[in-house]
């Protein structure tokens, strides 16, 4: 089955998307030729000039709500046009889910970006989290247009890497010239002591640094606190740690934690707090159904709960 490439750029109404996507397809670097379905997700208040775009190879398709995001009919715009790959201009107001769970089975993102208003995002993100920690969690560039040289880029960058370690972030000035950002971005705990410490304010980013590059934490040793789960698929000897972790909102509170072996764990009780020390091993679980983070309990004490039982990112 041919692939389709898909190139995907979010953000909210102003937030610069159009502009970008008419620069990209006038770019004959970008738009060499190829049939290009653009799908439209809303309308702002720039308008497309496609009489500009670099060769008369763009289709566009409006897409009028959420709901008609589905696979027949995308398949159907794809073969009208006899296209060869897909441009999203994505409504802020819409989940990524939605996309991402009812495109075609052929259809994948090759590139997903962001672009935020510097006025308007941190305001954004203070009242609609949800929304904004749904594009960011995925997205590979973050663009902050209309960024002036007072603004606060290290807020910005804070917000962004509370849902994103991985991305780059770009600062765009009124005059057009762009920045990268450069601010450093250490860890709040040292990976390469004996014992890697976790505060209790840390977990939340120790959590999604694990879960984003698990590799550097096979073989370190760590001691944390966290609340004891059991499940009936687990050994005996097994347990889960961890805690209860909210990215964005009250709604998408859950428990996230890691799989524990420890001679004792029978004795243990569900919702008991402790801090644990313990080896990190990647291997396969049951509990994970794949290879994933085992540690070896070399020490477990009961504890308070943090005084912010339910951790966080900011």
């Amino acid at each position: 089955m041919r692939q389709i490439p898909v190139y995907l750029f979010t953000g909210f109404l102003e937030a610069g998307k159009t502009k970008f996507i008419q620069e990209t397809l006038e770019d004959p670097r970008f738009n060499q030729g190829e049939r290009t379905l653009l799908l439209l997700c809303e309308e702002g208040e720039e308008e497309y000039a496609p009489d500009s775009f670099s060769g008369k190879n763009v289709f566009i398709e409006p897409i009028e709500s959420e709901e008609d995001i589905q696979p027949a009919p995308l398949e159907a715009m794809l073969k009208k046009h006899r296209a060869e790959r897909v441009l999203v201009e994505y409504n802020g107001m819409w989940m990524l889910d939605s996309l991402y769970q009812r495109m075609p089975e052929a259809w994948v993102v090759a590139q997903e970006f962001l672009f935020c208003d510097t006025n308007t995002f941190v305001s954004y993100n203070a009242n609609m989290r949800q929304l904004v920690y749904d594009k960011l969690r995925s997205c590979e560039l973050v663009v902050f247009n209309r960024c002036k040289a007072d603004a606060d880029r290290l807020e910005l960058h804070k917000i962004v890497r509370a849902a994103n370690r991985r991305c780059d972030i770009a600062y765009e000035a009124p005059d057009g010239s762009v920045e990268y950002d450069e601010i450093e971005d250490p860890l709040p705990f040292d990976l390469d002591a004996p014992v890697v410490d976790i505060k209790d304010e840390d977990y939340a980013l120790f959590y999604s640094d694990l879960s984003a590059d698990i590799e550097k934490y096979d073989g370190k040793t760590l001691r944390y606190k966290g609340m004891v789960a059991k499940s009936p698929r687990l050994a005996s000897d097994d347990f889960v740690f961890g805690r209860q972790l909210m990215t964005c909102c009250a709604n998408d509170i859950q428990f996230t934690g890691l799989i524990c072996r420890w001679p004792q764990a029978a004795s243990l009780s569900k919702g008991q707090w402790a801090t644990v020390t313990a080896k990190v091993a990647l291997k396969w679980h049951k509990g994970y159904g794949k290879k994933g983070p085992v540690l070896t309990v070399t020490d477990l004490q009961p504890a308070a709960p943090p005084a912010q039982p339910v951790a966080t990112f900011y």
